[in-house]
């Protein structure tokens, strides 16, 4: 059920016209192995492709709970988390995109997809697991307050029951693949992150480990767990975690760059093995998976990976 109680009539983000093709794509196809086998643009493997799930796929979500997903794109891991609980709320922008949603989670009826601004959004509930999935780098874009990024921890925090769970994925602003020459994810500049985007206009921003345990620990979210998933949260083949870290005789593959040209400097696999050697990993991984609490962990959350 698409909800547009909030929607005010116009998309606010789009990738342009394939958006149109994703949704006839959705609407005839059930499955797009075949599909995906030929296809090399970055929007329709991002939004299609089924790696998208291992980010959460093997998390303990209680099924007896309920989680609210910000800022769902094209409802790559909607389905997943339909599956997983009891009830899931799916927060996107565009009606474009909530169509899409609708459509390849058509089977599910404890799904309710609300189209709108997140920031201008009411619930009377609140819900166990709240989800923001490459979401809070765009916090300046759709966030009018000062201090976007605490105002949208602020609100997702109090939507949480008392012993809710934040979960955040997002890329390391010092990420070795951008040192390695790929371009910035969202601004396309060349170091532009590591350089604290003094180069672009820094609308979108991403953060160090440091800055994003500061930033989460000042909006009241005490425990933070983090898990790194490689080459990164978008397409994640592994993850791994504070309890289980990449040894050095582990292989870690060089990141892709499907939507931009990059440059090759050095071999990201040599160097993170002497990272790792050095106990630098958790610094330079390129994605952060984050599981925040303002109460006291949970046995769940410690799960072992």
């Amino acid at each position: 059920m698409i909800n547009e109680i909030f929607y005010k009539g116009r998309d606010l983000y789009s990738d342009g016209d394939v958006e149109d093709e994703i949704l006839s794509l959705v609407q005839s196809h059930d499955d797009f192995t075949g599909i995906l086998a030929e296809e090399t643009r970055w929007p329709i493997l991002y939004h299609l492709a089924p790696e998208r799930r291992n980010l959460l796929d093997w998390y303990p979500f209680d099924r007896r709970r309920t989680l609210l997903e910000i800022g769902a794109g094209c409802g790559a891991l909607t389905g997943m988390f339909c599956e997983k609980l009891q009830k899931v709320v799916a927060v996107e922008l565009s009606r474009k995109r909530s169509q899409i949603i609708e459509r390849r989670c058509s089977a599910f009826r404890n799904l309710e997809i609300m189209v709108g601004n997140f920031d201008d959004m009411t619930f009377p509930e609140a819900f166990d697991y709240v989800t923001l999935i490459g979401v809070l780098e765009y916090a300046k874009n759709f966030i009018r307050a000062d201090r976007q990024y605490h105002h949208l921890l602020d609100k997702a925090g109090k939507l949480l029951s008392p012993d809710g769970r934040l979960i955040i994925a997002i890329e390391n602003r010092y990420g070795l693949k951008y040192w390695a020459g790929s371009r910035e994810d969202h601004t396309a500049g060349f170091f532009d992150g590591i350089e604290g985007y003094v180069h672009s206009r820094g609308i979108q921003e991403t953060f160090g480990r440091r800055e994003i345990m500061d930033l989460l620990n000042s909006s009241g979210f005490e425990y933070l767990q983090f898990y790194y998933p490689h080459p990164d949260y978008k397409m994640p083949l592994e993850i791994f975690s504070d309890h289980c870290l990449p040894d050095i005789d582990h292989i870690l593959k060089e990141s892709p760059n499907f939507d931009q040209d990059r440059m090759v400097l050095f071999s990201e696999t040599l160097a993170f093995s002497s990272l790792i050697r050095n106990g630098m990993y958790d610094f330079f991984a390129n994605s952060f998976l984050i599981i925040a609490s303002k109460g006291k962990p949970i046995a769940a959350d410690l799960h072992q990976i």
